[in-house]
């Protein structure tokens, strides 16, 4: 198959939404398939960033055009608002089009939700431009992008319960597949906890400090476990902010046992968590949670919120620790379980790496090209019948 995948986001293999977009490329191409990417990278470079994203879907469907008429084109997998101007604008006036597929790397319209929540709380601003682009625009494309889309491939089954319920998504194109995480990752040696109960316990949080990850919440609790218990120490490994941001957060007398890498290199992850044994992860709204799977194939026992994405992985008391969100509280009572009952913390890091091994891109890529096969073969089932 030719394969389009798009995505409108600078095209970073170290980032999420697109270093899952360049993941499973890189498996369809290892399983014999053609495939091209296309970002806001590839737009002009005289073009500011905001312009970039407002008229990615016209780029898009120019791409998608000039494809089709060089090399040919079965397969074109974008991201939510990617594809509505071609599927709504041009598709009609074309012979062949190819398979429409719009993916989720997080609904927008639970992002929405959860922003305006949070602003309602007082815990957060929204610009006076929000309802205009994000909370408006933005929102249309990406529901058009649904609605048009020959396929739908979501992160959970909350996202796929809310585009049929409240964006009339057909059903029947709607499928969740989970992310991937490296080969790298998977059977990793599983390490140990130190032995002795005044050995170090290490905390890892990897995300960026941004209050959708929960920071406001798990900040409270960890200054409480870090000046209860001295042989506790906390990693922020991916935080996109300066270090003093982080570190001014918390109370002098424990800031030398916290670590602050801003960035790093995703193959760089599983050396950085070596020595840790808990994956705090509390976001408020978060479509799957990539971060939290390869800390459990680290051998961390993760602490996370009971949202849509990561429901899907953890099961509260077998392989993790499932939590409400925005209660710093639950945070500080979950960590001083583990810290404080080894073989708890043990018995759920075990069966935790054990769930993380379900998660290779291979596997996932292998299952979403059978969607692609079946769709296609149904579409040319029906251009047979109509002539």
């Amino acid at each position: 198959m030719k394969i389009l995948l798009t995505i409108h986001e600078q095209f970073n293999p170290h980032s999420g939404s697109a270093g899952s977009t360049w993941r499973i490329g890189q498996q369809y191409q290892s399983l014999g398939h053609e495939v091209w990417y296309y970002s806001i990278d590839d737009l002009p470079q005289k073009l500011p960033t905001h312009l970039k994203r407002l008229l990615f879907p016209e780029f898009v469907a120019a791409k998608i055009s000039a494809l089709s008429r060089k090399q040919g084109l079965d397969v074109v997998d974008g991201s939510p608002g990617d594809i509505w101007f071609w599927a709504k604008m041009l598709r009609k006036w074309k012979k062949k089009s190819p398979l429409l597929v719009t993916r989720s790397h997080g609904l927008h319209h639970l992002h929405h939700i959860w922003l305006l929540e949070e602003a309602r709380r007082g815990n957060l601003r929204l610009s006076w431009i929000y309802p205009l682009y994000r909370g408006g625009l933005k929102l249309w494309e990406v529901a058009n992008s649904l609605r048009y889309a020959d396929l739908v491939f979501l992160l959970n089954h909350q996202e796929s319960e809310y585009v049929v319920t409240h964006l009339n998504v057909n059903p029947e194109g709607s499928h969740v597949f989970p992310n991937g995480i490296p080969k790298e990752f998977i059977n990793l040696p599983f390490e140990p906890l130190p032995k002795g109960e005044d050995s170090v316990i290490r905390i890892a949080q990897v995300s960026t400090y941004i209050p959708r990850k929960g920071i406001q919440y798990s900040v409270p609790a960890l200054n409480k476990i870090l000046t209860r218990y001295p042989r506790v120490k906390m990693s922020f490994f991916g935080a996109g902010c300066p270090e003093e941001k982080v570190y001014n957060d918390f109370e002098p007398a424990v800031r030398d046992r916290i670590q602050v890498v801003p960035y790093f290199n995703h193959e760089q992850l599983p050396t950085l968590l070596k020595g840790h044994q808990i994956k705090l992860f509390p976001p408020l709204s978060e479509g799957f949670g990539k971060a939290l799977v390869e800390g459990m194939a680290c051998g961390l026992a993760p602490i996370t919120t009971a949202i849509e994405g990561p429901m899907e992985i953890v099961s509260d008391g077998h392989d993790g620790i499932v939590i409400p969100t925005r209660d710093s509280a639950a945070i500080e009572q979950a960590l001083e379980r583990l810290i404080t009952d080894r073989p708890y913390l043990e018995q759920l890091r075990h069966n935790a790496y054990a769930t993380a091994q379900n998660y290779s891109w291979r596997r996932i890529a292998q299952n979403r090209l059978s969607v692609y096969e079946e769709a296609l073969c149904r579409k040319k089932e029906l251009v047979l019948e109509a002539s």
